[in-house]
């Protein structure tokens, strides 16, 4: 494939500032959507090298209400690679979580996933906790924890956010079952901080108790992309090299979403009201 072109969705977003420079030191191209013009100079001042790979769109994703609606941007664009690093960040109460954490964010799922998109891999920044059922790796510890994460601090976040997660793994299934090559990456981050990392990542099946900064996860999205992995990754702070935790990984399959109820993920409805 020529340099990959990559879509940010959520382009002002703090992990999305940190990844674009990473994917232009590549010298990839990147498109980044933000939703308010007077944001475009922040995307601009964060490329430090190749600043003509660099595209600036505004488009509300908060006002993406169909599949159509993503499907438009995407056929404006051409991506090869989609990033979903936007959110609601708790603004505006459960509508619009749901909105923007869930709705818009399947809209572009499906859109993406569909036979006629130029899309071959979409990468979904997601957050550890975000999951039905208990994997076999976590402690008591990790089960409380996420329980009073999803229960009592993060509940409307925590539904949408599965259904999305959920929704990402059975869309592109039903993807490559049709024939189309395409590859989901689930990336689930413990607590965000704001430091510049770099000390290493613990990444695959971690505990549900941690944080990471969005430095690193940035890092690790930008390595991700550069591979052919599929999947469920969890990460927090810890000792390995991100390369060789990305490497790693990708080697030996590690998929967290061991733990799951696969068959009744794989029969999530499909078709989006």
């Amino acid at each position: 494939m020529s340099t990959p072109h990559v879509l940010i969705l959520g382009g002002h977003g703090k992990v999305a500032l940190k990844l674009t420079p990473l994917l232009l030191q590549k010298s990839w191209r990147v498109t980044s959507v933000i939703r308010d013009k007077d944001q475009e100079s922040d995307i601009t001042a964060t490329a430090n090298s190749h600043a003509e790979n660099l595209k600036v769109l505004v488009e509300s994703i908060e006002g993406v209400r169909s599949t159509n609606d993503a499907t438009r941007v995407l056929d404006q664009v051409k991506p090869d690679y989609v990033v979903w690093s936007a959110g609601a960040a708790g603004k505006g109460g459960p509508v619009r979580t749901f909105a923007i954490d869930r709705d818009a964010c399947r809209y572009y799922i499906d859109a993406a996933a569909s036979p006629t998109s130029t899309v071959k891999k979409f990468l979904l920044v997601s957050y550890i906790t975000s999951r039905r059922s208990y994997p076999p790796w976590w402690t008591s510890e990790d089960k409380a924890s996420a329980d009073n994460v999803n229960q009592n601090i993060l509940a409307n976040y925590y539904k949408a956010k599965v259904a999305a997660d959920e929704y990402l793994t059975a869309r592109s299934k039903a993807a490559r079952d049709g024939g189309k090559a395409f590859a989901d990456i689930c990336l689930r981050p413990g607590f965000l901080t704001d430091d510049d990392g770099g000390e290493g990542v613990l990444l695959g099946k971690t505990g549900s108790r941690g944080e990471v900064s969005r430095a690193d996860v940035a890092r690790v999205a930008a390595a991700l992309l550069d591979t052919e992995y599929r999947g469920w990754l969890d990460l927090l702070k810890g000792k390995e090299d991100i390369q060789e935790a990305v490497n790693r990984c990708v080697a030996e399959k590690v998929d967290c979403i061991e733990g799951e109820d696969l068959e009744a993920i794989y029969n999530t409805k499909l078709e989006l009201d």
